[in-house]
């Protein structure tokens, strides 16, 4: 038993006897200590040596963002709803992996919003990401 209630005296006596508690903690440790060179499983190889090249240049995301007022933007220059097929394919036209990031007000009706979507899918920009708050 864990723990006796009473001794001979009839007092109660509140010990633990933790010998079990050791017993399950050094079980623990030893699996521990065993599946862990297990858990590293990688296979190890000698990669061969090359001369340093300089990395790819970043490109830089073009922002549309459409407002509370339904206004259309590209980089926070403001444009004619209009016109923001033409000018995302005249960007594209210079760079055709062009990345671009859409951001709508919250409170902007989803009209205005739909419509650049579908301006920015007619222009041919493939990489896109919505812009939402966390």
């Amino acid at each position: 038993m864990g723990f006796s209630t009473r001794n001979d005296s009839g007092a109660v006596l509140s010990e633990i006897n933790i010998t079990p508690l050791v017993d399950v903690m050094l079980v623990l440790l030893v699996s521990f200590i065993v599946t862990v060179p297990a858990l590293n499983n990688a296979v190890h190889i000698d990669l061969p040596k090359t001369s340093t090249t300089s990395p790819p240049p970043q490109e830089r995301s073009v922002i549309v963002s459409v407002d509370k007022d339904g206004r259309v933007f590209i980089d926070r220059r403001e444009i004619a709803a209009d016109a923001l097929e033409g000018e995302l394919k005249a960007l594209v036209a210079v760079t055709p992996t062009l990345s671009l990031r859409l951001q709508g007000d919250e409170h902007v009706p989803y009209g205005p919003v739909a419509r650049a979507m579908a301006a920015i899918e007619r222009s041919g920009v493939s990489k896109v990401s919505v812009l939402t708050a966390q």
